[in-house]
C-alpha cells in the first residue's frame, strides 16, 4: 500500500467520516493536510448567513494536520483564500508516495501540484465538476484545465456527469477511476427508532401529522431556488401537504414573506440543523426536493442522505448526482431546471403519487443509493493508487 497524503482544505462533514472508514477498514497508510479550520471552530457560513461549527467529530480516527493558514481572508470563497507557506515543506518531511488533492481553485493546491510534479510524486485528483447545462467551458478555461489535468497520474470521478466532464476536458479514460460520493450510511437507518420517534415528534410539533411533507434543507440561496419551490408548492398543494424549509440564508426574508401571504398553506419553517439533527429532517420527510439551478449543484449530498432514509427525491436536471440517483419514475422525479412550468408539474405528480407507488419509490430509493457508500468509494480510490507507476 502507498503513504498517501491528502490535501483538504477543511474538515467536511462527508469526508471525515470516510477517512475513520479507510484507516478501519483498509491498510493504506495516509494522512491528511487541513489548510483552514472551518468546521471544527465556530465561523460564520455567509451563505448559511449564520456562525456555528459541526457537531460530530471531525478529526477522530485517523491521522491529520491542520497546515498554518497567512490568508488575510481565509476560505474557499477565493483563489488567496487556502494560503499556506509551509504546505509543501510538510508534505516533504511526510514523505508521501502519492498525494490525493481534493480540488484545484485555490493557491495551495496549484503550490502542491508544482512541488509533486518536481519531485516526482504522482498525484490523484478528485472534484466534481460537471457540465450539465453548458454547451462547453470557454476555450482559453478549457486549454488551461486540460493542461492542469494531464499532471495527474490518475483522477478519481464521483458519477457519470462528472466522468464526461473529466473525458470532455482530455483526461483518458484509463485514468479515470469511479470512486463515488458517499455519506456515512450509518448515520441515516430508516430503522433507527430514535431517529423516527424524533421525526414524529416534530411531525406533531409542526401540525403535520397524516400529511405529505417536502422537504427542502441546506442553505437558502438562489440557486438553490427554494422561492421557486415555494411557488410552485402554493399553485398546487392541496390541505393534504405540507413544505418544510430547514436552514438559513439570504432568501429567507423572502420565504416567509410569500408563506404569510398564504396562512392557509401548511408551510413550516426549521431553523439551521446541525449534522445530528438531520437524519430526524429526513425522516419527517416523504419528498426530499433539490431543485438547483446552473452549475451550482455540482453532486447533492443531501440527497445521498435523503434516500438512505428510504425518502425518494424530486430535483433539476442540472444537479450533478440526478443521472446517478434519481431515475424519474424510480427513485425520484426531474424537471428542468429553468422550467417553473415543469417543477409544479412535478411536484404535483410527486404529491399526488399513490401511496403504493411511494412504497415502490421508497425501496428504489434504499436500493439504488445501497451503491454509494464508504466500501465504493474506497474501492475506487484503492484502484486509482493501484494504477500509479511505482516508485
Amino acid at each position: 500500500m502507498r503513504r498517501l497524503a491528502i490535501v483538504l482544505s477543511h474538515p467536511v462533514q462527508y469526508y471525515s467520516p470516510w477517512f475513520r472508514w479507510l484507516r478501519a477498514h483498509t491498510a493504506l497508510e495516509f494522512r491528511v493536510f487541513y489548510l483552514w479550520e472551518f468546521g471544527v471552530t465556530v465561523q460564520r457560513d455567509p451563505q448559511f448567513g449564520t456562525a456555528f461549527q459541526w457537531d460530530v467529530d471531525l478529526l477522530g480516527g485517523y491521522d491529520s494536520e491542520f497546515v498554518p493558514n497567512v490568508a488575510a481572508d481565509p476560505g474557499t470563497h477565493h483563489f488567496r483564500g487556502l494560503d499556506n507557506p509551509t504546505l509543501c515543506a510538510r508534505l516533504a518531511a511526510w514523505r508521501p508516495q502519492a498525494v490525493l488533492l481534493f480540488g484545484y481553485n485555490w493557491k495551495s493546491h496549484l503550490r502542491v501540484v508544482w512541488w509533486a510534479r518536481r519531485h516526482g510524486v504522482p498525484l490523484v485528483f478528485r472534484g466534481d465538476s460537471h457540465l450539465l447545462g453548458r454547451a462547453a467551458l470557454p476555450f482559453l478555461r478549457r486549454q488551461l484545465l486540460g493542461l492542469l489535468y494531464r499532471q495527474f497520474a490518475a483522477v478519481t470521478h464521483v458519477g457519470a456527469a462528472n466522468r464526461d466532464y473529466f473525458r470532455r476536458l482530455g483526461v483518458p479514460a484509463a485514468r479515470l477511476f469511479f470512486a463515488p460520493h458517499s455519506v456515512d450510511a450509518t448515520r441515516f437507518d430508516p430503522a433507527d427508532a430514535a431517529t423516527r420517534g424524533e421525526a414524529d415528534r416534530l411531525r406533531a410539533e409542526l401540525g403535520l401529522s397524516g400529511k405529505r411533507v417536502v422537504l427542502f434543507a441546506g442553505k437558502f440561496h438562489e440557486r438553490k431556488q427554494p422561492l421557486e419551490l415555494l411557488q410552485a408548492f402554493l399553485a398546487v398543494a392541496t390541505p393534504d401537504d405540507a413544505l418544510v424549509f430547514v436552514g438559513d440564508g439570504a432568501e429567507k426574508a423572502r420565504l416567509l414573506a410569500l408563506a404569510a401571504d398564504r396562512p392557509a398553506a401548511r408551510v413550516r419553517f426549521l431553523p439551521f440543523a446541525n449534522q445530528s439533527e438531520m437524519p430526524a429532517r429526513y425522516r419527517l420527510a416523504d419528498i426530499f426536493a433539490l431543485p438547483s439551478r446552473g452549475s451550482y449543484e455540482t453532486w447533492g449530498l443531501a440527497v445521498n442522505e435523503a434516500m438512505h432514509l428510504g425518502v425518494p427525491c424530486l430535483v433539476s436536471d442540472l444537479v450533478g448526482c440526478q443521472r446517478d440517483l434519481v431515475r424519474p419514475g424510480e427513485t425520484g422525479w426531474v424537471f428542468p431546471a429553468e422550467d417553473r412550468a415543469a417543477l409544479a408539474a412535478a411536484l404535483s405528480s410527486a404529491l399526488r403519487t399513490p401511496p403504493e407507488e411511494m412504497l415502490r419509490l421508497r425501496r428504489n430509493a434504499l436500493a439504488t443509493v445501497a451503491g454509494y457508500t464508504y466500501q465504493q468509494t474506497s474501492d475506487g480510490l484503492l484502484a486509482a493508487l493501484a494504477s500509479l507507476p511505482p516508485r
